[in-house]
This record gives structure tokens, sequence and C-alpha cells, in this order.
């Protein structure tokens, strides 16, 4: 079983950076309204990175591109809910704030840098006009940032590296623009939504390392979002589980790995290859059924028609995050008495 390696960051401090309070967002569909984020709450504080995890379609990119405003509208929505961000509600603010906002305070790392960057232009080029578009610096002066920033991400020769085109970079080299593009204007937040899953592990492990590093030495915040408990278990102190647009689970990492509640969690930690399981050449644990349409959610809990340890309170009623000990919070009538009753009653 994966371990996190810390849940406290020698970086983080008290402020909250962004704050998530019942964030929906809904998509108008030909089949009906996908509820793809439905009711989210979370906070993250400076220096500190919040893992989201869960399968393909749990809303885990909508909930970044909603907090970036990026998501197409229509067919997309923001039906209601606050994003707080250093005092200002992001749902609120005006477009043109948002753009300035976007790509200076708070900028977004995507899974594949070959679709973020212009083939026809120089990474260098790229990565200037995001400095000159955010801060008042010369030509020069904008330049000579890119090379230091490609240096701080530790791209080598970094002035000759400026000169060339995303196509002849590595995907560890192309990713690790991206990220100095990111991080360019010292942003107070920084999304990162699955970086690492298109490169080799080598790779991969290269730029969690960066990631944590540039953490440390500037403070940022950062939400990282992924499929992948192992880079969880690399990165985050803090996570939320989401299934079917709403968090299921909520810890620190280390309680997170050490006791998951949640059937959900439990059965994505199953799903882990294991020493044991690798010397013994055993299955893995895997969870039946497949993740339910958005358009047609069953009711009660969304997990329920996939649960083993379902109950008849899952089928009838949506479960609420309710507090199970310090800094643990769990969606999930196992752990609520009045329902464990119902559930034997069914």
């Amino acid at each position: 079983m994966l371990k996190a390696l810390s849940s406290t960051n020698p970086a983080a401090s008290e402020e909250v950076i962004l704050r998530v309070r019942d964030l929906r967002t809904y998509f108008d569909t030909a089949q009906g309204v996908a509820k793809a984020v439905d009711g989210v709450n979370f906070e993250i504080r400076a220096g500190e990175t919040l893992g989201v995890v869960g399968e393909s379609g749990c809303g885990k990119s909508v909930t970044a591109l909603s907090i970036m405003r990026l998501f197409p509208s229509p067919p997309g929505r923001i039906d209601g809910g606050e994003i707080w961000f250093k005092g200002r509600d992001l749902t609120k603010v005006s477009k043109r704030e948002m753009r300035r906002i976007r790509g200076c305070e708070i900028c977004i790392v995507f899974q594949e840098p070959m679709t973020s960057l212009n083939p026809v232009y120089t990474v260098g080029e790229q990565v200037v006009e995001a400095i000159r578009l955010h801060q008042n610096l010369s030509q020069k002066e904008a330049v000579e940032k890119a090379i230091e920033m490609f240096e701080l991400v530790g791209i080598a020769s970094p002035e000759r590296r400026v000169r060339e085109y995303p196509h002849q970079l590595s995907g560890g080299i192309r990713q690790r623009v991206m990220i100095a593009m990111a991080l360019s204007c010292r942003p107070s937040l920084l999304i990162a939504d699955e970086p690492t899953t298109a490169l080799d592990v080598t790779i991969q492990a290269q730029i969690l390392e960066l990631m944590n590093d540039l953490k440390s030495k500037l403070g940022t915040a950062i939400l990282f979002i992924t499929h992948d408990l192992g880079v969880i278990a690399e990165t985050a102190q803090q996570v939320i589980v989401m299934y079917a647009g709403r968090v299921v689970e909520q810890a620190n990492a280390t309680t997170l790995f050490e006791k998951p509640l949640h059937p959900y969690t439990q059965g994505l930690m199953g799903s882990i290859p294991s020493e044991e399981a690798l010397l013994t050449k055993s299955r893995l644990t895997e969870i039946k059924g497949v993740v339910p349409s958005l358009t047609a959610l069953p009711p009660g809990c969304s997990f329920h028609p996939r649960c083993s340890k379902r109950v008849g309170a899952c089928h009838k009623e949506r479960p609420q995050l309710i507090e199970f000990g310090a800094d643990h919070r769990v969606a999930c009538w196992l752990y609520t008495e009045p329902a464990k009753d119902m559930g034997r009653s069914a």
C-alpha cells in the first residue's frame, strides 16, 4: 500500500488562497443537464498542495476549468456557488478582470504541452509573450526573464532552448517550458491538470520533484489534479476524492492513505499494485461497474450501484460530507448512525 510522504509542508501558511463553496457547474446536452461539478467545497492555503483524485469523468478537470472560467459557455455554466480568491468571488468578476487574473495570479499547466504550445513560434517567444502581457517589461528584459525561468525549472542550456521550437524538444522539456511559463509571473496558485500523465516514469518523477521544489522556493499553492494515487502520495498535503461530480472524501494525505473511509476510496487504494501482489502475482482489486452518466445519476449515493457495502439508505438519499475525526470528512451512510438503522430496517 502506498503511503503519503508527509501531511505537512514547511512552506505552507495559514493564509487561505482559494476557497470554493458549493460550486455547481452544469452542461446542457441533448441527453439533459450534465452535473459535472455538483456542490464541491474545498480550500487551499499558501504553499500547500491539494490533490484532487478520481476516475475519468468525475469532475476533476471541470473543477479546474471552472476556477479559471475556461469551460465553453454555452453549453457550460456555473449554476451556483462561490470561488473566492484573495477576497474576490471569481464567479462575479468581469471577463476583462478574469483575463488579467489568468496567467498572472492563477496559472494552469495541462496534460499535453503540445496542445498548449504554438508549433510556429519558438518556446522562448511564447514565454516572452506571456511575461510581457502581464508585466511591464521591455523585450530584452522579458527575454532575460524567460531564460531565468528556464534555468529555474532545470532546463539545460536555457539561452539555446529559448530559440527552439516545440517539436525540437522532448516531452519532459516541453512540460518544463509550460511550468516556466506558468510560474513566470509568480502566481499565487498553480493548477496542474494531469501534468505528468503523458510522460514516462523517469521524467514524471523529475517533474514531480521540480514542482515540489518550486513550491518550497516560491510559496505557490498547487491544485494537483490526477487519477494516479501514487502521484498524490508524492506531492499532496491535503486530498479530496471526487466521484460523479461530488466530493466523497476529504482528508490530509497521511490520514487518507492510512485509513481510507469511503468504499470508493478503498476501491481506488485496492487497485494499486502492492509489493505483496507483485510477488504472489495475485489479481488487483477492481471496482465493479462503470461511472454513471452525469445526465442520469442514480438516486441517493451515486456510487451505490457499484458498492459492495451499500445499505438501504444509500438508495434513497444523497449523503452529506460529515466530520470523522480531525481533518477527515466523508460522504457515506456507513458512518452515520441514523442511516445505519435505516439500512438495517430497509
